[in-house]
């Protein structure tokens, strides 16, 4: 067995490879294809289709160009935190990796209010008064996470199922929101006129806010290169995955947030749970009513893998900065028996109830829910800025014509400067628009002071583990010195 520096047994190498292309696929689907973004662009409008093909041409193809070269040639258990070190050194390396594991104590939150909101859709269209109902929504969204940690503790063997049923009970309900509005187009026409110049990106500084989340719904095809160790021939199964995925989900964005219009105005779909309401209300008036409640129930399973998809692949962040000792060591410990980096998943799952929790705090339930995308966004988007310097920055090294396995971004220097310097430039837009405070929020300033305390907090407190954790490596070299 591979050994570390002090003699014990590497905990990367006990790691167990348990996904296959199908896995990875349904990985990615689970992880980036979100029924709660696809309503919030209902909600914004005609205009947000056109948003969602820039961002697909602009942010998505070079997110996940980059994300192919660079899995492929540093096809190591850590993804981003490993290419940003590679590209930057330790402290930069250390930057990227903690801002993507903490942008997920703000992103859990956000993903479970509304996997919360849609799953009351299950009682059918009273639904519609429960999911804006705080005790119930604390409630599920507190389950959901405690079922999904639990699987990935138990085994990456056991939770990718989770995953792997969250990648089809995500696409089948958006399926039937097509079938449904389909039919209804046919036979009456769509409740939303669609004209060529009402599709066009408006400026308004009220819904300015909503494009950074345009962005941010094509992001995650990135995490599950994180778990590259775990993979079976990641060099090759990684970029055919996020080719195929690609395709599937940025396609689904486009039509659901159509027909999700076809079947409702805009003024009246929820940000949360809007693709639920569409569906029931679309299968009333096709009187099969149980198509809405079937929907709702298949989407929380859904929502459930995607929540399990996202603990999986970013407590694999934590866990190898935790043995690199730039976090506490315990951050670096497998479980003994399931072979999984279980303190990483405990202290992200506890962190992550404490903000749900938090965010509730002077806020409506549409207010926190806000908050906790804008935050998410924001601290989400840094490691990207790192992700895309670093595939511009070791353009030059000798590896990347020798390695024969990489799958390179086409078009040599020039190619990699375009691609990467769009989607570095798609990011820092991104950041920059998810600080103006929505049109509805109720205290803009007081939104505005929790949005900058909340983030900058954040990032204070990992700069204090990593200089913390140097100055410990330092001693040890130096006590082995002497």
């Amino acid at each position: 067995m591979s050994q570390t520096a002090d003699g014990s047994p590497d905990p990367i190498k006990q790691l167990r490879k348990e996904m296959g292309f199908w896995d990875v696929l349904l990985f990615n689907i689970a992880t980036v294809l979100g029924p709660r973004w696809v309503a919030a662009a209902a909600h914004n409008g005609t205009s947000s289709i056109s948003l969602w093909i820039l961002a697909a041409l602009l942010f998505f193809v070079p997110s996940a160009l980059v994300i192919n070269e660079l899995s492929s040639r540093f096809p190591e258990e850590g993804g981003l935190y490993v290419w940003a070190k590679e590209a930057f050194g330790d402290f930069h390396g250390f930057v990227a990796g903690w801002n993507y594991w903490i942008y997920t104590v703000f992103y859990f939150p956000g993903l479970l209010l509304a996997s919360a909101a849609m799953s009351a859709y299950i009682i059918g269209e009273n639904g519609a008064a429960l999911s804006q109902n705080r005790t119930f929504l604390l409630s599920v969204s507190v389950g959901m996470l405690v079922v999904a940690v639990g699987l990935n503790i138990i085994g990456l063997n056991i939770g990718k199922w989770l995953q792997n049923a969250g990648g089809v009970s995500t696409y089948l309900p958006l399926l039937a929101l097509l079938g449904i509005a389909a039919v209804l187009w046919t036979k009456h026409g769509p409740i939303t006129h669609f004209t060529l110049a009402n599709m066009m990106p408006v400026w308004n500084w009220d819904t300015v806010n909503f494009w950074s989340q345009i962005a941010f719904a094509f992001s995650g095809l990135e995490l599950v290169s994180a778990m590259s160790q775990e993979v079976h021939n990641p060099q090759k199964t990684l970029p055919w995955a996020v080719y195929a995925s690609g395709v599937l989900i940025a396609g689904m964005y486009i039509v659901a947030t159509v027909a999700v219009l076809a079947l409702v105005p805009a003024a009246e779909v929820s940000t949360t749970s809007g693709v639920f309401h569409a569906i029931t209300v679309g299968s009333i008036a096709l009187k099969i009513g149980a198509l809405g409640i079937i929907a709702a129930v298949v989407v929380t399973v859904g929502n459930a893998g995607g929540v399990g998809s996202t603990v999986a692949g970013i407590a694999r962040v934590p866990f190898v900065v935790g043995i690199d000792r730039y976090m506490p060591a315990a951050f670096g410990k497998i479980h003994p028996r399931w072979k999984t980096p279980y303190v990483s998943i405990l202290v992200q799952a506890i962190a992550s109830c404490a903000i749900l929790l938090i965010s509730q705090i002077n806020e409506t339930t549409r207010g926190a829910y806000q908050f906790l995308v804008d935050a998410t966004i924001i601290l989400y988007f840094i490691p990207f800025i790192y992700m895309f310097a670093a595939a511009i920055k070791l353009y030059s090294r000798t590896d990347r014509r020798a390695n024969k396995d990489a799958v390179l971004i086409p078009g040599g220097k020039a190619g990699v400067w375009i691609v990467a310097g769009t989607g570095l430039a798609i990011v820092l837009i991104g950041i920059l628009v998810s600080l103006v405070p929505p049109g509805d929020s109720s205290d803009k300033v007081g939104f505005e002071l929790k949005l900058v305390g909340g983030t900058v907090a954040a990032i204070v407190l990992g700069l204090m583990l990593y200089w913390r954790g140097a100055r410990q490596k330092s001693r040890g070299v130096s006590a082995a010195g002497d």
